[in-house]
């Protein structure tokens, strides 16, 4: 690295530590600085509001106007000491991204002045204009009233000067407009559906939180590199590109010396998030050159969602100032591992109890196997509406290779669980279930290893994975908000534990005892998940597509058809009786995910033309004008023996015009494709009719990137993926 160069990084990384200092102190006493938690509750608000704002947190009381101003005044000064001036509803619309609208906290005084003012009905409500955000159609154009309320649960947070209040977004018709009012409203039939089963174990059980933990992997590049690729600044993946001589082979980058620059940002990142209350844990180099991950410490489910999505929105931020662009697209690089955000979900009661993690007794014991059956038997029912919860454009690129599961929906249970299961099958409905080494009996007993964690081995290849005390759904792609996959998770558990405690109220009845009704309704589950929706081995095989087929799973790949999924019969009838969705929701929020896809492969279609026509070939034929020139030369210079020495042109010249007019005619075709497209108005059909299009840019590819390995290196119009590929 020259002088120059050394002296501008250092004098970068000495303005940015001057801007953005760190804080005093251990991480521990700076946590949650920048966030409204309880700790400043008790702090800045009166007892009687303090009481009343909990009740509503803990209990779900409703807070009348009253209480909401003494909160907003409260919050007001909290924030105003911290240099804030503004404040925002903050939202998760159908955008895949969050939603903010800045006010000013001043107000005329009425004497010709200005005060900053903040009052609950600030706080509470307001409204953004909805005609502006998908709907799917609930809203028209000329309907543009929507609003945004207050979610008490989620904590109010500082960013920059902007007190940011975390906010459902619903229409001025009742129908849901975003990602965190159906996933409440998921969690609370969860919660229901659980408590329920729960109470036929242990009555003190009132209840069940959902878990979530999340695991963010990323890529980072330089800036400057991807200021000179139109492709990654457009559509967040490079839509062309020879792969590089060295990539991940090697294995050498997973769990690798972190890069200075990296672990710098790193950092900077990790404080930003402890400031904001994410209890950032995690951090690490990935599989793939350039990639990365970090990981909080599991939360509550509903609040783990919104620090997921505001983490993504920060670490943009905080990557510029290192002089790096960070990449969320699931699969930015052809040839390597994409990037997925695994979701560890797990359940626990108000009793401390981990429903996916084996107990103390035979009771709990089978407690944590009903929970764990259940759960599988949700999969099994529903396991095509739980990949369409995860397929979007761009993650089905990554989906089925180098690392990430494919587009079938399995459970890994490791060899231990799947023998607990297949013995439970064949003993007497009054066996215990104990935990190896906690008791003597040695007959007639089903028995759970005591190292519990150390049984259930990993499985890469595996989209939903139990892995000791928890499912980890591998298939959630990396700039995906965490919500759409949790809604349908958590729903199809819900259902599924409500019928099943029907069923046993039904042993019940019949003067049943319970253990042995508990037993009586499982094992018929067990019989028709274990040789369906259960498999250990290798997700990538030819043979496993074929069985998985065989077994009745869903092996579809076209991601306008996985979307159908939300509006089947059986899905649209187990969202309605939970309350999550209703019919004219579900068929919106369809339209919205058929629109976003046609549109997304659109822009790709128009980029990856363009630099095809105005880049790839124009480079090719001014580095074949050179070759021709040299030929033309070396044949006035050497009349009797240019043509043998001019054959490796010559052959380079032919395959440039071969690769040129291959790349001509495969454009020309996928243009007037989309021309097609572009003219039917059904959202589904048009999604369909982009998804071949989608099909055809690998033909494009190839040719042009053939063209990389031939064309002169100064003359390629684009960095490439061994300058891309190794932050220096």
């Amino acid at each position: 690295m020259s002088k120059l160069r050394f002296d501008a990084i250092e004098a970068a990384f000495k303005k940015r530590a001057a801007e953005y200092p760190i804080p005093e102190g251990r991480p521990s006493e700076y946590f949650g600085e920048l966030v409204f938690n309880r700790e400043k509750m008790q702090k800045y608000l009166d007892a009687k509001t303090l009481h009343s704002l909990l009740d509503c947190i803990d209990n779900g009381k409703p807070l009348d106007l009253e209480v909401a101003d003494g909160v907003a005044a409260g919050m007001k000064q909290w924030a105003m000491e911290h240099g804030v001036t503004h404040c925002s509803h903050w939202f998760q619309p159908l955008t895949e991204s969050t939603a903010e609208k800045h006010d000013s906290f001043m107000e005329y005084d009425g004497k010709g002045g200005m005060i900053e003012t903040f009052e609950g009905k600030n706080l509470v409500q307001q409204e953004p204009d909805a005609s502006s955000f998908p709907s799917g159609g609930i809203r028209a154009t000329f309907e543009a009233r929507g609003y945004t309320a207050w979610d008490p649960t989620s904590p109010v947070f500082i960013l920059d000067d902007c007190l940011c209040i975390p906010t459902v977004f619903i229409s001025y018709t009742g129908e849901a407009l975003d990602y965190k009012a159906p996933l409440k409203k998921a969690l609370k039939a969860v919660n229901k559906a659980a408590v329920s089963v729960c109470q036929l174990f242990d009555p003190e059980v009132n209840r069940v939180q959902v878990n979530l933990g999340w695991e963010q992997e990323y890529f980072l590049v330089d800036d400057n590199l991807y200021s000179a690729r139109p492709d990654l600044i457009t559509t967040g993946r490079t839509l062309m590109g020879h792969g590089s001589s060295k990539n991940q082979q090697m294995d050498d980058h997973y769990f690798g010396q972190i890069p200075s620059r990296v672990q710098a940002f790193m950092k900077d990142l990790e404080i930003m998030g402890l400031r904001l209350g994410i209890p950032m844990k995690t951090r690490h180099n990935e599989v793939a050159p350039n990639q990365f991950e970090f990981a909080p410490i599991y939360g509550e489910c509903n609040l783990a969602v919104d620090q997921n999505m505001l983490i993504m929105g920060v670490m943009k931020r905080v990557a510029r100032r290192h002089g790096f662009r960070v990449l969320l697209h699931e699969k930015p690089f052809e040839g390597i591992n994409g990037s997925g955000k695994h979701n560890n979900w797990s359940l626990q009661t108000n009793t401390g109890v981990m429903l996916f993690a084996p107990g103390k007794d035979p009771m709990s014991n089978l407690q944590f196997v009903t929970f764990f059956v259940n759960a599988l038997e949700a999969l099994r029912r529903h396991g095509s509406l739980l990949k369409a919860s995860i397929a979007s454009a761009t993650n089905a690129h990554r989906l089925g290779g180098n690392e990430a599961p494919p587009a079938i929906i399995s459970a890994f249970l490791g060899r231990t669980m799947t023998e607990v299961l297949r013995k439970l099958l064949t003993v007497p409905d009054d066996t215990d279930i104990v935990i190896a080494g906690k008791h003597k009996y040695d007959l007639g007993l089903v028995e759970i290893p005591q190292i519990f964690i150390d049984n259930t081995d990993r499985n890469r290849t595996s989209p939903f994975a139990f892995t000791g005390n928890r499912f980890e759904f591998r298939a959630v792609g990396s700039k995906a908000n965490c919500a759409s996959a949790m809604i349908a998770l958590n729903s199809i558990v819900a259902e599924q534990l409500n019928d099943f405690k029907a069923e046993v109220d039904q042993e019940l009845a019949k003067g049943t005892d319970v253990k042995i009704a508990v037993m009586r309704t499982l094992k018929p589950i067990i019989a028709r998940i274990i040789d369906t929706v259960c498999f250990d081995g290798n997700g990538y095989s030819e043979e496993w597509q074929k069985e998985a087929q065989r077994r009745g799973l869903d092996v579809e790949r076209c991601v306008p058809k996985m979307i159908l999924e939300y509006v089947k019969p059986d899905s649209v009838e187990m969202f309605s009786k939970l309350g999550v969705f209703s019919l004219q929701e579900l068929q919106a929020r369809n339209e919205v995910k058929f629109e976003t896809y046609a549109k997304l492969i659109q822009i790709e279609a128009r980029v990856l033309g363009d630099l095809a026509i105005n880049h790839i070939i124009p480079a090719a034929m001014s580095y074949q004008s050179q070759l021709l020139k040299n030929v033309a030369m070396m044949k006035s210079l050497f009349p009797s023996t240019w043509e043998s020495l001019s054959a490796p042109e010559i052959a380079i010249i032919k395959k440039i015009a071969a690769y040129n007019s291959d790349i001509k005619v495969k454009v020309d075709a996928m243009v007037d494709k989309r021309k097609v497209a572009n003219k039917i108005d059904d959202a589904y059909q048009k999604a369909l009719a982009y998804y071949e299009i989608a099909e055809s840019f690998h033909a494009i590819r190839r040719p042009i990137d053939k063209l990389e390995e031939i064309c002169d290196d100064n003359i390629w119009p684009m960095p490439k993926y061994r300058e891309l590929l190794w932050i220096r």
